[in-house]
Protein backbone atom coordinates (compact mmCIF):
# COMPACT_ATOMS: atom_id res chain seq x y z
CA UNK A 1 0.00 0.00 0.00
CA UNK A 2 1.48 3.31 -1.25
CA UNK A 3 2.02 6.03 1.77
CA UNK A 4 -0.55 8.72 0.06
CA UNK A 5 -3.61 5.90 0.13
CA UNK A 6 -2.27 4.70 3.68
CA UNK A 7 -2.50 8.50 4.96
CA UNK A 8 -5.70 8.89 3.07
CA UNK A 9 -7.21 5.88 5.07
CA UNK A 10 -5.86 7.34 8.08
CA UNK A 11 -6.88 10.83 8.25
CA UNK A 12 -10.47 9.53 6.71
CA UNK A 13 -10.97 7.02 9.84
CA UNK A 14 -9.49 10.01 12.46
CA UNK A 15 -12.45 12.01 11.26
CA UNK A 16 -15.02 9.63 11.28
CA UNK A 17 -14.06 8.96 14.91
CA UNK A 18 -13.89 12.84 15.50
CA UNK A 19 -17.33 13.59 14.44
CA UNK A 20 -18.73 10.20 16.00
CA UNK A 21 -16.75 11.86 19.05
CA UNK A 22 -18.48 15.55 18.84
CA UNK A 23 -21.78 14.06 17.64
CA UNK A 24 -21.91 10.36 20.06
CA UNK A 25 -23.81 12.62 22.95
CA UNK A 26 -26.64 12.84 19.94
CA UNK A 27 -26.66 9.17 18.60
CA UNK A 28 -26.01 7.44 21.73
CA UNK A 29 -28.98 6.51 23.76
CA UNK A 30 -28.36 5.81 27.41
CA UNK A 31 -30.12 3.04 28.96
CA UNK A 32 -33.44 3.58 30.27
CA UNK A 33 -33.75 6.84 27.85
CA UNK A 34 -37.15 8.15 26.87
CA UNK A 35 -39.23 7.04 24.37
CA UNK A 36 -39.21 8.03 20.53
CA UNK A 37 -41.99 10.30 21.01
CA UNK A 38 -39.81 12.88 23.28
CA UNK A 39 -36.90 12.47 21.32
CA UNK A 40 -35.57 16.09 20.55
CA UNK A 41 -37.02 17.25 23.96
CA UNK A 42 -34.15 18.46 26.12
CA UNK A 43 -34.84 18.19 29.75
CA UNK A 44 -33.06 20.33 32.69
CA UNK A 45 -30.63 17.79 34.73
CA UNK A 46 -32.81 16.71 37.79
CA UNK A 47 -32.08 16.53 41.53
CA UNK A 48 -32.31 13.43 43.38
CA UNK A 49 -36.06 12.55 44.42
CA UNK A 50 -37.35 13.67 48.11
CA UNK A 51 -39.88 11.75 47.73
CA UNK A 52 -41.92 8.68 46.51
CA UNK A 53 -45.41 9.72 44.83
CA UNK A 54 -45.82 5.99 43.73
CA UNK A 55 -48.82 4.44 45.33
CA UNK A 56 -52.65 5.02 44.93
CA UNK A 57 -53.99 9.06 46.32
CA UNK A 58 -56.02 11.69 45.63
CA UNK A 59 -55.66 15.28 44.52
CA UNK A 60 -57.99 17.63 44.99
CA UNK A 61 -58.77 19.98 42.11
CA UNK A 62 -60.67 23.38 42.22
CA UNK A 63 -62.86 21.72 39.84
CA UNK A 64 -62.65 17.71 40.27
CA UNK A 65 -61.07 15.00 42.73
CA UNK A 66 -58.70 12.67 41.01
CA UNK A 67 -57.54 9.29 41.72
CA UNK A 68 -53.49 8.34 41.30
CA UNK A 69 -52.13 5.32 40.64
CA UNK A 70 -48.37 5.72 40.09
CA UNK A 71 -45.40 4.15 40.25
CA UNK A 72 -41.76 5.71 40.69
CA UNK A 73 -38.20 4.35 39.37
CA UNK A 74 -35.37 5.22 41.20
CA UNK A 75 -34.54 7.68 38.87
CA UNK A 76 -37.79 9.57 39.82
CA UNK A 77 -39.68 8.54 36.49
CA UNK A 78 -43.57 8.36 37.00
CA UNK A 79 -45.95 5.94 35.27
CA UNK A 80 -49.47 5.36 36.12
CA UNK A 81 -53.32 6.00 35.46
CA UNK A 82 -55.57 8.41 36.87
CA UNK A 83 -59.59 8.28 37.41
CA UNK A 84 -62.00 10.98 38.09
CA UNK A 85 -65.65 9.54 38.04
CA UNK A 86 -66.16 7.66 34.85
CA UNK A 87 -63.33 9.41 33.43
CA UNK A 88 -59.89 7.49 32.85
CA UNK A 89 -56.68 9.02 31.75
CA UNK A 90 -52.87 7.64 31.45
CA UNK A 91 -49.47 9.35 32.62
CA UNK A 92 -47.61 10.08 29.16
CA UNK A 93 -44.32 9.65 28.90
CA UNK A 94 -41.88 12.17 30.89
CA UNK A 95 -43.83 12.33 34.07
CA UNK A 96 -41.03 12.78 37.22
CA UNK A 97 -40.30 13.76 40.82
CA UNK A 98 -37.46 16.39 40.99
CA UNK A 99 -36.41 17.18 44.54
CA UNK A 100 -39.67 18.37 45.85
CA UNK A 101 -41.13 19.16 42.89
CA UNK A 102 -43.08 16.80 40.51
CA UNK A 103 -44.44 17.05 37.17
CA UNK A 104 -46.51 15.17 34.87
CA UNK A 105 -49.08 15.03 31.76
CA UNK A 106 -52.57 12.96 31.74
CA UNK A 107 -54.12 12.06 28.55
CA UNK A 108 -57.50 11.68 29.67
CA UNK A 109 -60.00 9.54 26.90
CA UNK A 110 -61.82 11.91 26.75
CA UNK A 111 -59.56 14.25 24.73
CA UNK A 112 -57.77 16.47 26.96
CA UNK A 113 -54.22 16.70 28.18
CA UNK A 114 -53.91 18.00 31.38
CA UNK A 115 -50.82 19.27 32.45
CA UNK A 116 -50.11 18.91 36.18
CA UNK A 117 -46.91 21.01 38.14
CA UNK A 118 -46.80 20.90 41.95
CA UNK A 119 -44.44 21.06 44.93
CA UNK A 120 -44.30 18.98 48.54
CA UNK A 121 -45.13 21.88 51.14
CA UNK A 122 -43.31 21.92 54.46
CA UNK A 123 -46.28 19.84 56.17
CA UNK A 124 -45.00 17.37 52.97
CA UNK A 125 -48.17 17.71 51.16
CA UNK A 126 -48.13 18.43 47.37
CA UNK A 127 -50.04 21.01 45.80
CA UNK A 128 -49.84 22.99 42.49
CA UNK A 129 -51.81 23.82 39.36
CA UNK A 130 -52.62 22.24 36.64
CA UNK A 131 -53.73 23.05 32.77
CA UNK A 132 -55.55 21.26 29.74
CA UNK A 133 -52.49 21.41 27.15
CA UNK A 134 -55.31 21.72 24.22
CA UNK A 135 -57.11 24.25 26.05
CA UNK A 136 -54.21 25.99 28.22
CA UNK A 137 -57.55 28.96 29.32
CA UNK A 138 -58.71 25.75 31.63
CA UNK A 139 -56.65 25.60 34.63
CA UNK A 140 -57.42 24.33 38.47
CA UNK A 141 -55.48 24.13 41.43
CA UNK A 142 -55.05 21.18 43.18
CA UNK A 143 -53.35 19.99 46.63
CA UNK A 144 -53.67 16.66 48.48
CA UNK A 145 -54.41 15.77 51.27
CA UNK A 146 -51.77 12.54 51.99
CA UNK A 147 -48.31 13.45 53.31
CA UNK A 148 -45.29 12.35 50.99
Amino acid sequence: MSASRRTRELLTTTAAALLLCVAGAGLAAPAGAAAASDAGVVRPVRAAPAFNAGGVWYLYQSNATVKVDLTQDGSGNLFGSVSSGNTVGTLENGGYVDGEKIYFTVRWNHGPRGRYTGERGPDRRLSGTTFDLNNPSSQATWRTDRTF
